[in-house]
């Protein structure tokens, strides 16, 4: 940890990304990966109802309704990701140790690459729609720079979440051996 003092914001924070009972959530790698795929899985089908939303000509609230159905199962594995990578992206800068921060700067590092590769997928795709004329060029940009803003945003806590490392376990084999003694 950093020299600055934590603040209570900063010991409650670390209190609650280090509360043990939402382990069984994201214990296993497999477990982290499905909360990631969910996650992605969630996002993208709230995205996309709010993108019919903004593109349908009628007043489709049905799909208002939606987001907020899923926003709950989506807020849920955002708190198992968050937990799974102990706040390592939540907590600030003096509330992690120095393996911590290293660990941030790798997750960003891994993100940032991620997202140059979409961000260019996204600038051709726009090209290449406003190549064939018309209005696609138009009618689909604000949408696909939303579609680029929330992976932006969201990219980080997938990698961390992909990342993170299972808890260490004590060896049973080797707890009920005799230790050697001190003379």
């Amino acid at each position: 940890m950093t020299t600055t003092r934590m603040t209570g914001y900063d010991r409650s924070m670390l209190r609650l990304m280090n509360d043990p009972r939402g382990r069984p959530l994201y214990a296993t790698a497999a477990r982290r990966r499905l909360a990631v795929a969910a996650h992605v899985a969630l996002t993208v089908a709230i995205g996309s109802l709010m993108t019919y939303f903004y593109l349908a000509k009628a007043e489709p609230m049905w799909a208002v309704v939606a987001v907020a159905v899923l926003f709950l199962p989506w807020a849920v594995a955002t708190g198992a990701i968050n937990a799974a990578t102990r706040g390592l992206l939540e907590l600030r800068e003096r509330a992690l140790d120095e393996r911590q921060s290293a660990e941030r700067s790798r997750v960003l590092a891994v993100s940032h690459r991620v997202m140059t590769l979409l961000l260019a997928a996204a600038v051709a795709g726009l090209l290449i729609a406003g190549a064939s004329g018309g209005d696609a060029l138009t009618a689909y940009a604000a949408p696909l720079l939303v579609a680029v803003l929330v992976p932006h945003w969201l990219m980080p806590l997938w990698v961390a979440g992909l990342m993170a490392q299972d808890e260490p376990v004590e060896d049973e084999g080797l707890a009920g051996w005799p230790r050697p003694s001190v003379s």
